[in-house]
């Protein structure tokens, strides 16, 4: 099975993840497509994905070069500084977990969500 990217483009997709997140947990990956390290956890989360028994997550992908003022908005809304590549774990409309380079781990957020 592949990763079942979501395409985060509209801001308003962000009121939704918040009410998402109360039903289950939410991830969010920002993804820069010039960057070697951002293809790098890409791929890593898409090796993990199968293994990580995360069936209950939605996981939204956010190009950041198509839609950065998206990500200015997910840094305000959940008080998380910027990085990229970047993972966040949001759960009861808030960030309770959030990853960047190479620390992104699918088992990491196993632990949180577990």
């Amino acid at each position: 099975m592949s990763t079942p990217w979501l395409p985060l483009t509209e801001s308003d997709q962000l009121t939704d993840i918040v009410r998402e997140s109360h039903e289950h947990p939410v991830l969010i990956f920002k993804h820069s497509t010039s960057c070697s390290i951002s293809a790098a956890a890409k791929s890593k989360l898409e090796r993990q994905w199968p293994d990580a028994n995360l069936d209950n997550v939605t996981i939204y992908y956010l190009d950041l070069l198509r839609y950065r003022p998206i990500s200015s908005e997910i840094t305000s809304k959940f008080g998380v500084r910027h990085e990229s590549p970047q993972l966040l774990l949001i759960q009861d409309g808030e960030c309770r977990f959030d990853a960047s380079h190479m620390g992104i781990r699918l088992s990491d957020v196993k632990g949180v969500v577990s």
